[in-house]
Formats: structure tokens, C-alpha cells, sequence
């Protein structure tokens, strides 16, 4: 985790940022990745980085030492090091979510999970019980917080260390109060509450595992593989999630995932053949990728 402030001057960090900038380039790596991370580690603004005119300042207190974040940076250009592990956040939808090598990156295109959610949900379901299966960063149960008032959310994610981000995720952002957390493998900590779910949505491990190594170097070395490998066709815990979940739905319950692009055919079949489910449908992403299924089990 990042540490209290420390001090550099404005010539330094200007100084950092040319040179960073250069290294980026020649690297292929877009130099905005330099911009971000000072606005995150420096607090800079977007204008004082356009003008250049923190230059002129004596001290700008950062969460790393100049000397980290060069050596950070270098890993950034040479071990592919993504720019969010660097700075220990992300940004997605209205949080700025702790990260780390435990938990995978939340990329934007899972946001509309949430917003799924909410058009998904009667008013009586939106009071309910939620869960949030895999939960990694935490980022899927605050934004279903977020927005469902009145609802329990109940996160599970297997690996201990990622529950611990998700939970200082949850403490920073004022959630506390308002996510149960579990360790365990999917439903299997939820037992307790079978068949009283209004929802569950889950972003589960769903790149077919001879796919997995041939990612981007940023996914393949240093985002959790645990989080990625959803089986040779990717599609394991998918199926694992059709066929468990409507025991722990209640009758209407929403059951709501991502996936991969070409696996949406395959994922409305198996839920068509479990026969629990009906007024199922498929969305698209905001680049055209049918990444999103919707289904209810049935009354």
C-alpha cells in the first residue's frame, strides 16, 4: 500500500515526468499512463500538469519517494508493470477502489453490470438479498450499494487476500456497514440464506485456459490467473453458477454475469437447457461485444 506523503520539489518531478514521458513512448506505452499516475500519487490537476506550471513549486507532497516511483516506473517499461498496481488504485464508476497483484484490475466495461442491475430489479428486489460472487477488488458490491439502497450485499471471493482489499475498499468508501463478506468458493459460504436471494451477479474466471498465456504481457504476469481461467472452454464457472444458483434464488431472482465475446450463444443455451431459467437475454458492452447475460429462474 501506498505510504504517507513525501516531499519533492516541482523541478524534480517535472524533471520525472519529461523523461518518464520519452520512456513511455519509445516503450509503446501511452505517455498519458505518466499524467495518471501523477494525478494519483501527487495529487496533481489536470491543469497545472497541462501547463507544467508545478515546476515552479517548492515542495508536492507524493505517496511514494522519487526514487520508488522511478524504480516502480521501470518496472512499468520493462516487466509490463499495469499503471494501477504502481499507483495501488484504480479508478471505476464513482469509487477510486484500492488494488493489488490479489485482485484482477476492474475494467470499465464491468460497470455496466451495475447498471444492468438496477434495470433487472423490481422494487421488492431491490430491498433484498444480493450477492456479489467473486468479488476480487470489492468493485461489483459497492457500485450494487451504491445504488440498492435498501439491499444486503453479500461478497465472496475464495482468496483471502483479495477480501482484505475488498474489505478496506468497502471501509474507505462508507460501505462498511452495508457488505457481508465471505471467504469461500462461490455460493458454498451462503448456504444459510438458500432461496432468499433477489440477485446475484458475478464477473467470473471465463478466458479458456490455453487462452490465458497468450494475453497481454500487463494480464499475464501480473494479474491474478486465479481471476482469468475459467477452464478449457472458459466457461466452468459459468456453468457452475447455472447450474447452482437458482437454489439459492428466490423465485424471480435475478441471475446476471459477464463473459467473454463469443462464448454469448453458448452461455443462453446452457441456461435454456437447465430449464430454471426464463426471460433471458444478452447485452452488449459499449463496444458493440455481447458481454452481459440476464436471466431469472422461474416461479
Amino acid at each position: 500500500m501506498l505510504k504517507p506523503n513525501q516531499m519533492v520539489s516541482g523541478l524534480e518531478l517535472w524533471q520525472w515526468r519529461k523523461t518518464a514521458i520519452q520512456a513511455a513512448i519509445a516503450a509503446d506505452i501511452s505517455p498519458m499512463e505518466v499524467d495518471w499516475l501523477l494525478l494519483t500519487i501527487a495529487n496533481l490537476d489536470r491543469l497545472a500538469l497541462r501547463l507544467e506550471s508545478f515546476k515552479a513549486w517548492h515542495q508536492i507532497p507524493m505517496q511514494l519517494s522519487l526514487t520508488e516511483l522511478e524504480q516502480l516506473w521501470q518496472r512499468r517499461l520493462h516487466d509490463r508493470l499495469p499503471v494501477q498496481y504502481i499507483a495501488g488504485m484504480t479508478s471505476w464508476r464513482n469509487f477510486q477502489l484500492a488494488v493489488s497483484h490479489a485482485v484482477l484490475i476492474p475494467r470499465p466495461e464491468t460497470e455496466m453490470l451495475i447498471d444492468l442491475a438496477v434495470v433487472a430489479a423490481n422494487n421488492e428486489m431491490k430491498a433484498g438479498h444480493w450477492a456479489d460472487l467473486g468479488t476480487g477488488s470489492g468493485a461489483i458490491a459497492l457500485g450494487l450499494a451504491e445504488v440498492l439502497t435498501n439491499a444486503t450485499i453479500h461478497a465472496v471471493d475464495i482468496s483471502p487476500a483479495a477480501l482484505a482489499v475488498a474489505q478496506t475498499n468497502a471501509e474507505n468508501l462508507g460501505f462498511g456497514e452495508r457488505i457481508q463478506f465471505y471467504q469461500g468458493s462461490w455460493w458454498q459460504p451462503l448456504e444459510a440464506f438458500k432461496g432468499q436471494f433477489s440477485g446475484m451477479i458475478s464477473n467470473p474466471p471465463y478466458i479458456p485456459s490455453d487462452t490465458v498465456l497468450t494475453l497481454q504481457a500487463e494480464v499475464v504476469k501480473h494479474e491474478p490467473h486465479l481471476a482469468l481461467d475459467g477452464g478449457a472452454d472458459g466457461l466452468d464457472y459459468i456453468r457452475h453458477l447455472i447450474n447452482v444458483s437458482p437454489a439459492y434464488l428466490r423465485p424471480g431472482g435475478v441471475w446476471l454475469i459477464e463473459m467473454m465475446a463469443g462464448q454469448s450463444e453458448m452461455v443462453r443455451e446452457l441456461l435454456e437447457n437447465h430449464g430454471s431459467y426464463g426471460n433471458i437475454s444478452i447485452h452488449a458492452d459499449l463496444a458493440g461485444i455481447e458481454r452481459f447475460a440476464v436471466a431469472y429462474v422461474e416461479t
